[in-house]
């Protein structure tokens, strides 16, 4: 078993120049235009800015991208869900390069992107140790980033204006605080009528039914408690291990 590379993405994250983020062009136009409304949001949350923890949750069936923020070790409380305006692919997850698809699983930020094609972008961590288990593994392919501009393939795009929230958001985050800022994607809300949309998809496919239930207690785990479970990999299989944070 094999933790979700976490000390590898905080490294990251630490040795990238936050400051020389903070202060490029685009960041410092948005924070101009955006700083205040962007701290209003986690105080009608009655949540202290910047955020001491965060978890950044995508739901693609509904097109949705969700900021939770909260004090740590405490419960998280949703900030605001962003409509995602594009989508590449359909529901499954990533498995080679070129196939389009969004990754689903357990993530990480790994960089702060000021200078992104796509307006402001957000990079995640794909391949993790699961993906590079279960994908291609000569060609498994990467560059995954939540970013703006609303154009799309493979990648997360919502609007420039929630892109310029959601990154000073994580940014202001990380400043501060040093922590991780993990990635939740999983391919609907793993409720019952979203468990019985994938069993639906599966039965018309043939594929991934087993994946998504590795994904479901992961799921379940932050719907009953709003803390981020602890994630590991199992090295020969791929498959997820949850630990539940009560």
């Amino acid at each position: 078993m094999v933790a979700l590379g976490a000390a590898v993405l905080l490294t990251a994250l630490l040795g990238q120049d936050l400051d020389r983020v903070n202060h490029s062009p685009r960041v410092v136009a948005a924070r101009q235009q955006r700083a205040r409304q962007v701290e209003q949001l986690f105080v009608a949350k009655g949540v202290p800015y910047p955020p001491p923890a965060v978890l950044v949750r995508i739901l693609k069936h509904e097109d949705q991208l969700e900021l939770w923020a909260g004090k740590g070790g405490e419960r998280l409380t949703l900030i605001k869900s962003y409509p995602i305006c594009s989508r590449s692919g359909g529901l499954g997850p990533k498995r080679r390069l070129g196939d389009l698809q969004v990754p689903e699983g357990f993530y990480r930020i790994s960089q702060f992107n000021p200078v992104s094609n796509f307006h402001l972008s957000l990079r995640v961590n794909y391949p993790n140790a699961s993906d590079r288990v279960l994908s291609d593994r000569k060609h498994p392919g990467g560059d995954i980033f939540i970013h703006g501009s609303c154009v799309t393939i493979g990648c997360i795009p919502i609007e420039d204006g929630p892109i310029e929230e959601l990154f000073l958001s994580l940014l202001d985050g990380q400043r501060a605080h040093r922590g991780e800022i993990p990635v939740h994607i999983f391919p609907a809300r793993m409720d019952d009528d979203g468990m019985a949309l994938l069993q639906r998809e599966a039965s018309a496919t043939g594929l991934h039914l087993e994946f998504w239930k590795s994904l479901k207690p992961g799921y379940d785990a932050f719907e009953r408690t709003r803390k981020v479970p602890r994630v590991s990999v199992d090295r020969t299989t791929g498959a997820y291990r949850i630990e539940v944070v009560e």
